[in-house]
């Protein structure tokens, strides 16, 4: 079904035959001028006070009771329901400027950009949405009339858990700078039941348990039961008398469209981000085996549709895990593309012209999970609306764009041909003619003189991995080698004659033109067929982006090198950048009020290159005067925060180091542990003046999540709880140094954090991490970054300064030579490295056995060993750069120009930019501003 308006009730649809609908805040602007959000009269009660709300709209009146102690019969108006009532409230400005948008949008028939992404790490809504509005004011004045504090009804939200990392907060990032902007636009989710899991750090490290945000409601979420879709899994597909495709059959739910408005900073636009849940119609429900007592297949159906939105990214080390996560990214693709489809049919009145469709439709994939879109858009197009393969594939090719975000080979998506085949299997069909147009188009390129060269081609190149080539090509390249054979015979015949004559050719002369014209196109019987789901979107999409300049050059010579070289002009890249709305401007309030006084304007806050005049005061005391206050009114709460948290109490002195993000090998949060371990251990050799002397004190912050079935990640988690189990109850350390890690690490704890932090570290292994968004906002707020020259952190260093970066470890072209160096057993670790290791072996941070862990930085070569990442390489200028950031902190006037020139520097990454340039290279839109 088409998109309709929003209703401003209960969080429910009206029946499409209600078009428009009143929301109880519809003269709020207006009154705003004249009376608070809420008209409150109090009596003089001592046990409670009446307190009457005011539903503007309709002038009614309800009566609401707040107490200030349990009292028999009475509601109290507790904090968690002051949030909802704040929230709904909110959300009713929100849904008159949502329809305001989207009926204005399609007047002009605009051309739109739909972002589609398995991930929206959006964090908490209120103080962002009240933000934007520029309402900040009026309902902390309206809740303080109600003897309620505004920050004390936002900390009852729960973070929406809808996603886990960088990817996820990337796309709530493009979806604020977007509505910001006036870009016309719309984003597609899942509405995750139970998110990734929460995290609980015990005694045995992290341990998982459900997300409980949806307990209680989500007052942000319209759910939207007039729009929903099937979606089709298993099943086969049969052939008509005409040739058409029909897919029948199989398993079939339901997607239903949940609908979250999404406000830009003052600017009416307010964007959507639509997310699908899952469940299948009542006809489903085996009503005779209920009654009968199988419970359990009564419901099987339903169950089995409502758990593809119970967990984001489920375990895949089983068949079950891997059909559900296909089911997922199947349900996000189809749903999404039915929807954009009866939207632009709606738009279109009676006549629908296809050709047109990416004339007003772009589809962004943001990473590989919704490549499916690809092969769903065909399906629609050729089976529902009666399309050729021709016109089907050359308006998908025009209509679908990918951003890359990993040079990791196990993130690049593979599924296995025979469970997408059982799953999908129409789809397949449509993959295996795209991969045959694709062979068709190298052949073009490449011709047929060298099928050595076109083998390497095909075997990098394919959407399909180890399977055989289509008949037509097969055909061709059998003949061909059939002449191969011949031709080269007749060569290394005539060669001989020639060597028995000269006696002056190489022998194997002749087996060198076999060679180059000879290739072998069979499979592997012992490979498992696969489908390579990045290659499909570089196949099928008209622009592929990195997301660093660093990253998009490793793109095109490396991972993507041979589509690069047969299509430059799809590559691009798209430096990262992060909203200074979230970012700085409401999880900084200080820190933002001082850039704002000396700057002499709040124009920064949408148009961040303003930030550069920072430098020009970059050396006047006052100002580092306030910016040493505001970082260490900013560090008290961290501390905090910590003590609620953790119970360790930390000093708000002592320098603030942190690194928080998912914990993964190349990320080498082991690398940080181990430095810090390395300083323990020389600290404990010292005495107590020595020590004081040579180290500033730090406090080492860690936060993030290990995936569930992450071993090793699970491991260095363990170990980093350990090591703070050992340093924080040591005596003889006291203050000196604290190792800290925060359970549940998500954007409200960032929100808090990163303000309070000094040193954040991005030391990820260099050419891995393809650009970061944390060091962004890190350096944004002042944060001064130690890291390698790996994604972002290259453009960072350029823009802040060389001198304002601490910069170690080896360089990304250097990776490939310094693995083989290894394999080849010629790499020496440093003594310092080998201190350490055999320290942890000895029991001091307890009886874990860290065996496993230490062993993988041992040997040359193998699965889980050599030391894959570099931390015992870069592990000597790692603590080199540390030394360092020492020196530089003791001097804290220099520290704190470099903390000033880190946000002046930071303009650059700022998403507005970047959506900027989204919107002019790739999706080629125009910003709408409403009247």
């Amino acid at each position: 079904m088409a998109t309709l308006p929003f209703s401003a009730t209960c969080g429910q649809s009206k029946s499409a035959s209600h078009p428009k609908f009143d929301s109880r805040f519809t003269d709020f602007y207006r009154r705003l001028n004249h009376s608070s959000l809420f008209l409150i009269t109090t009596s003089s009660s001592r046990m409670a006070r009446n307190l009457c709300v005011k539903n503007v709209a309709s002038n009614k009146k309800q009566q609401v009771k707040e107490t200030t102690r349990d009292t028999t019969g009475e509601e109290k108006f507790e904090l968690s329901k002051a949030f909802f009532a704040t929230a709904q409230s909110v959300r009713d400005i929100l849904i008159i400027n949502w329809n305001a948008t989207y009926d204005y949008y399609e007047k002009m028939n605009v051309k739109q950009a739909y972002y589609m992404s398995m991930e929206y790490l959006q964090g908490r809504a209120l103080l962002n949405a009240i933000g934007n509005l520029q309402l900040s004011g009026p309902y902390a004045e309206a809740l303080k009339r109600l003897g309620i504090n505004l920050e004390n009804v936002a900390n009852q939200e729960p973070d929406a858990a809808l996603g886990n990392g960088g990817l996820g907060r990337l796309a709530s990032c493009f979806l604020d700078s977007l509505a910001t902007l006036n870009y016309p636009a719309w984003g597609y989710g899942l509405r995750y039941k139970y998110g990734l899991f929460k995290q609980r750090i015990t005694k045995e490290g992290q341990e998982e348990a459900a997300e409980s945000w949806l307990e209680m409601g989500n007052p942000w979420e319209i759910a939207r039961n007039d729009v929903s879709y099937p979606v089709k899994f298993y099943g086969e597909v049969i052939s008509g008398p005409n040739g058409n495709k029909e897919w029948v059959g199989g398993e079939n739910i339901w997607a239903i469209a949940y609908d979250v408005p999404t406000p830009g900073y003052k600017t009416k636009t307010t964007i959507n981000l639509r997310l699908w849940s899952t469940k299948v119609s009542p006809e489903e429900f085996d009503l005779k085996a209920f009654n009968a007592g199988d419970h359990a297949k009564a419901y099987a159906a339903m169950k089995n549709a409502e758990k593809i939105c119970y967990i984001l990214y489920p375990g895949d080390e089983s068949i079950e895990g891997k059909t559900l996560r296909l089911k997922q990214q199947y349900t996000l693709c189809s749903a999404s593309l039915q929807d954009i489809i009866a939207r632009f049919e709606k738009r279109s009145g009676n006549t629908v012209n296809w050709d047109n469709f990416p004339d007003k439709v772009v589809v962004q994939m943001n990473d590989t999970h919704p490549t499916l879109c690809i092969p769903e858009l065909i399906r629609i197009l050729i089976d529902v609306k009666g399309l050729s393969w021709e016109e089907a594939w050359a308006i998908t090719r025009r209509t679908v764009a990918y951003t890359n975000h990993t040079v990791l080979p196990e993130a690049l998506e593979k599924w296995n041909l025979k469970l997408l085949e059982e799953l999908l299997p129409r789809h397949v069909e449509i993959i295996r003619m795209i991969d045959e147009e694709l062979v068709q188009e190298i052949i073009a390129e490449y011709g047929t003189d060298d099928l050595e060269l076109l083998q390497q081609k095909f075997k990098k190149m394919r959407i399909l991995e180890n399977i055989e080539l289509p008949n037509s090509v097969a055909d061709l390249l059998n003949s061909l080698n059939e002449k191969s054979d011949v031709i080269s015979t007749e060569e290394v015949d005539e060669k001989s004659d020639i060597v028995d004559s000269t006696e002056e050719v190489d022998a194997n002369d002749g087996e060198d033109t076999i060679k180059k014209t000879k290739g072998t196109f069979e499979v592997d019987p012992k490979l498992p067929m696969m489908v390579r789901m990045a290659n499909l979107c570089v196949v099928g999409g008209f622009s592929v982006n990195g997301v660093a300049e660093i990253h998009s050059k490793i793109v095109k010579d490396e991972v993507f090198n041979e589509f690069y070289e047969l299509w430059p002009e799809k590559f691009q890249n798209k430096t990262n950048g992060v909203t200074p709305r979230r970012w700085i401007r409401f999880c900084n309030p200080d820190l933002s009020n001082i850039i704002t006084k000396w700057i002499g304007t709040e124009d920064w806050v949408t148009d961040l290159e303003k930030l550069a005049v920072l430098r020009k005061f970059a050396n006047d005391e006052n100002l580092q005067l306030e910016w040493r206050e505001a970082k260490r009114r900013n560090k008290i709460k961290v501390a905090s925060y910590l003590i609620e948290k953790t119970g360790y109490v930390v000093s708000p002195d002592a320098m603030f180091d942190v690194q928080v993000k998912r914990i993964h090998e190349y990320k080498r949060q082991l690398l940080n542990i181990m430095g810090i371990v390395y300083r323990y251990k020389k600290m404990k050799e010292m005495s107590s003046e020595e020590r004081k002397k040579k180290f500033v004190p730090r406090v080492c912050i860690f936060g993030g999540k290990a995936f569930a079935t992450y071993v090793q990640a699970k491991r260095i988690v363990k170990f980093i709880t350990d090591v703070g189990a050992t340093v924080n109850n040591d005596p003889e350390i006291g203050d000196l140094l604290k190792v800290v890690f925060v359970p549940d690490y998500n954007v409200s704890v960032a929100e808090m954090l990163i303000p309070g932090s000094e040193l954040s570290q991005h030391i990820s292994t260099a050419g891995m991490e393809a650009s970061g968004t944390s060091n962004m906002k890190f350096s944004m707020n002042g944060c001064i970054l130690i890291g390698t020259l790996d994604g972002a952190n290259v453009e960072i260093r350029e823009e802040v300064g060389e001198d304002n970066f601490f910069l170690f470890g080896a360089r990304a072209h250097e990776i490939t030579g310094l693995r083989k160096e290894r394999a080849e057993g010629k790499f020496v670790p440093d003594p310092r490295f080998e201190e350490v290791k055999a320290f942890v072996r000895s029991g001091v941070f307890g009886p874990y056995n860290y065996e496993e862990l230490m062993g993988s930085l041992e040997g040359n070569e193998g699965y889980g060993r050599a030391d894959y990442f570099l931390v015992g390489k870069d592990f000597p200028s790692y603590l080199e750069c540390q030394e360092m950031v020492d020196e530089a902190y003791q001097d804290q006037k220099r520290w704190t120009r470099m903390s000033i020139l880190n946000t002046a520097g930071s303009y650059k990454f700022s998403s507005d930019r970047t959506i900027h340039e989204y919107a002019r290279d790739i999706w080629r839109i125009e910003p709408v501003l409403l009247p």
